[in-house]
């Protein structure tokens, strides 16, 4: 049982540290990123898939560091092939970031909502006024876009190279029967009945990587999507193939390969925000997963960029939620039940701040970070909520100052709001089987 005198000690040094937000839909909360601005990436996550002001103030941050800070690639935990038509729209090449196939699949809500329109619009008019070589680019970090990145690779070998092409359907052929359901595929294979289709996989994106110069040459942008499309299907099928074996080992190949595309989005100098759940940015060392064995995008960037990478968690209390009950099931506005005492966000629920900040790289933290240092329960609500189980569903162990740089704080927040309720096409989850 937790010592009175010392969780009060606690809240009163997180009160002293907290500084007051506006809400994030005012013009002043943006001015918030000017403090991550030195930062070659900035990862802002999220505590649910389905929180409006989640998506609000990482709009507002992401627009106030391409506008004033540099920073000219934003990536979604989200699939490269969707997340291209939003890349399309802002930068005037498409009428809507959402065509007919973006975003179709479970859940279509987490990024097919009005806040990311409004972030596209905003993306798009910055850079409506800058040459092609200075804008703005949106791209997909995510492994779950098997078919699509297939057909994409094919396409893209259709115009250049009819041979490949016709090679490339051949090997790829290994993996069609599952590209709709590819979780069958790696129950097959574990259980023997398929052989793995890696060396095959793989042979496409060798081919593409040593015939570069020559497709690259006339247009070099759609070379780099099919070959990103290819190296999605490679971790695609390793993530697939590996994921009855065991949780641990999927995540860490889904991470590895987020943040392996992050890299090379990055390249030497550009400075990228990134747009992931909090179990995917918090440094994995500081929480139960890393202490399990598993690692995430925040802990490698943080060995591979030092203070250099900023990782700033949300947080919040109660209020409502854009989720589902279980795999594609329908979206319903769930109501968030407030967090139990003995988590980290009941100490800011504590401090009674309604918004606030806290950034725990100052100086001035260190009493706090000092005082904060033991393991508590933090929730984290992927796109199932399941309020019946949610001590066992949504907890887990962490050592908040140790998981992120910086923190903001919701008390209380409402669902995302999406786009359309039409009902999404039948196929895997782009979370499963974490939801996160």
């Amino acid at each position: 049982m937790a010592d009175p005198a010392a969780e009060a000690d606690l809240v009163r040094l997180l009160r002293e540290r907290l500084v007051p937000l506006p809400p994030p839909s005012e013009p002043g909360f943006g001015a918030l990123a000017d403090r991550f601005a030195a930062a070659r990436v900035v990862l802002l996550g999220e505590a649910t898939h389905g929180t409006r002001e989640f998506y609000e103030a990482r709009a507002a941050l992401t627009l106030r560091l391409v506008a004033e800070h540099g920073f000219r690639i934003i990536a979604f935990e989200a699939d490269w092939p969707d997340a291209a038509g939003i890349d399309r729209y802002l930068r005037g090449a498409a009428e809507t970031p959402f065509p007919d196939g973006g975003f179709a699949r479970f859940p279509t809500w987490m990024w097919r909502n009005r806040e990311v329109l409004a972030l596209a619009e905003g993306l798009r008019s910055v850079n409506a006024g800058r040459p092609p070589g200075d804008q703005v680019r949106v791209r997909g970090l995510d492994v779950y876009s098997l078919g699509a990145s297939m057909a994409a690779v094919l396409d893209y070998l259709d115009r250049v190279d009819p041979a490949a092409a016709r090679q490339a359907r051949e090997r790829y052929g290994c993996l069609s029967p599952w590209h709709a359901k590819p979780e069958r595929y790696g129950r097959e294979v574990m259980f023997g009945a398929k052989h793995p289709c890696e060396d095959a996989v793989a042979a496409i994106l060798r081919d593409l990587q040593e015939k570069r110069a020559a497709y690259a040459a006339d247009d070099p942008d759609s070379y780099l999507d099919a070959a990103q499309n290819a190296r999605i299907v490679r971790a695609a099928e390793q993530y697939y193939r590996i994921m009855y074996r065991g949780s641990v080992e999927s995540w860490n190949i889904r991470d590895r390969h987020m943040f392996d595309t992050l890299q090379h989005l990055m390249g030497r100098h550009a400075k990228a925000v990134v747009w992931a759940h909090n179990s995917h940015i918090g440094h994995a060392g500081a929480t139960a997963m890393g202490w399990e064995g598993e690692f995430n995008i925040g802990e490698l960037a943080k060995t591979a960029y030092g203070e250099d990478a900023v990782l700033v968690g949300f947080a919040t209390d109660r209020g409502t939620v854009a989720a589902a009950h279980d795999w594609d099931e329908p979206m319903e506005v769930m109501t968030v039940r407030p967090v139990r005492e003995d988590s980290h966000e009941a100490l800011f629920r504590a401090a009674g701040l309604p918004r606030a900040v806290l950034d725990l790289r100052e100086p001035r933290a260190a009493a706090l970070r000092e005082a904060w240092a033991a393991p508590r329960r933090e929730r984290a609500i992927g796109v199932v909520y399941r309020p019946r189980t949610e001590l066992q569903s949504h907890y887990f162990e962490a050592v908040l100052p140790d998981q992120f740089d910086a923190v903001l704080w919701f008390e209380e927040t409402a669902a995302v709001t999406p786009l359309d309720r039409a009902p999404p096409r039948r196929g895997e989850s782009e979370t499963y089987p974490s939801g996160l």
